[in-house]
């Protein structure tokens, strides 16, 4: 069964290279730092990123001047949608100098975040709006502050997040996006909570299954609370309404509230997979190219660029590589085996 559909070509326009299955180049995922300063069991678990784990030097992360000469490049091959994320981009110094840089390159149509709001303050959030960013989607894994204490791990308030969640409203960076990773036993009891908070606030919430991504965390099939069964327990309290994709390649799906209190969505990777309109490539903190969230090693555009590759040459190294990607691991999940050294990549390193 062939993956190319009308949608994914006609939404490529024709400098933009098509992979195997039809799928354009249009959206680019930026990881800014490996360093998270939350220890989330799925993501980051301390016995594995404790004090002596060992962080990507500074000088191997891409500067600024580097991000946006590829972030450039990418552009060029169709893509119009950035995410900057990490580990916590927030951590990354002058971050608002880079959104400025990328904002201004021709082509691109919007530039968000996905952060965990621990350091998002007024000031922060309106610094990155003036420069140029356009949406923040936070990550909430919990209302309830003794059991998100728990799950990040550093004993951070719930109460913080709350209030970066409102700051990045004020700033303008709307809708603010919530997204919530479940796992069953530890955060289903927060569907209905999170649901009632954020109800009728003009805040997006997005519940995730939780992935099989990297081997960082023990992932098991049966700890996954399916979009199903989300959808089903907030559709019994409060009645939903499917609601159309809002662009070709959406990852969510997207329901609206029967009573006209806003949205909420299920992104589905496990249950339900879309690959087949994943039009996303991702550029890790070292500048390693990576199609999918699944991978297991990326295609190295650091050592190219520093060693004085012409854009040209750079552009044909990406464009090279997304015509032969025939990425389709959700879809696969459980059919096909990895080896013993194709161990995925972790989250922290290339972003969610």
């Amino acid at each position: 069964m062939s993956l190319t559909s009308d949608n994914h070509r006609a939404a490529a326009s024709d400098s933009t290279p098509l992979d195997r299955f039809g799928r354009g180049l249009r959206d680019l995922r930026i990881s800014l730092t490996d360093r998270c300063n939350f220890r989330c069991g799925y993501c980051m678990p301390r016995h594995l990123f404790g004090a002596s784990h060992a962080f990507l030097p500074r000088r191997e992360l891409l500067s600024f001047e580097e991000i946006e000469r590829l972030a450039g490049l990418f552009a060029r091959l169709g893509v119009r949608k950035l995410r900057l994320t990490g580990g916590e981009p927030l951590l990354r110094r002058d971050l608002p100098v880079l959104v400025k840089r990328l904002a201004g390159l021709p082509g691109i149509e919007d530039i968000s975040l996905t952060t965990n709001g621990a350091l998002l303050d007024t000031a922060y959030a309106r610094a990155l709006a003036g420069a140029g960013l356009r949406r923040i989607t936070v990550s909430l894994d919990a209302l309830d502050d003794d059991l998100f204490r728990q799950i990040n791990d550093v004993g951070f308030p719930v109460a913080t997040v709350l209030a970066a969640i409102d700051h990045a409203a004020q700033a303008g960076l709307t809708p603010v996006k919530v997204n919530v990773v479940l796992r069953k036993g530890v955060n289903e009891s927060q569907i209905l909570p999170l649901a009632e908070y954020f109800r009728g606030t003009g805040v997006v919430l997005r519940f995730i299954e939780y992935m099989d991504v990297g081997g960082a965390a023990d992932w098991q099939r049966p700890a996954v609370v399916t979009a199903d069964q989300i959808i089903e327990r907030i559709g019994q309290r409060w009645p939903l309404e499917p609601l159309p994709a809002s662009q070709p390649g959406e990852t969510a799906r997207r329901f609206r509230y029967a009573d006209g209190q806003g949205e909420v969505g299920v992104i589905a990777s496990v249950s339900q997979p879309f690959c087949g309109g994943c039009t996303r490539a991702r550029l890790s903190a070292i500048g390693e190219l990576y199609t999918c969230l699944f991978a297991s090693r990326g295609m190295d555009l650091r050592e190219p660029l520093r060693a004085g590759a012409s854009d040209d040459a750079l552009l044909a190294l990406i464009s090279g590589r997304w015509v032969s990607r025939d990425d389709r691991y959700s879809e696969l999940r459980g059919r096909v085996r990895r080896g013993d050294d194709a161990q995925p990549v972790n989250m922290s390193y290339i972003g969610g």
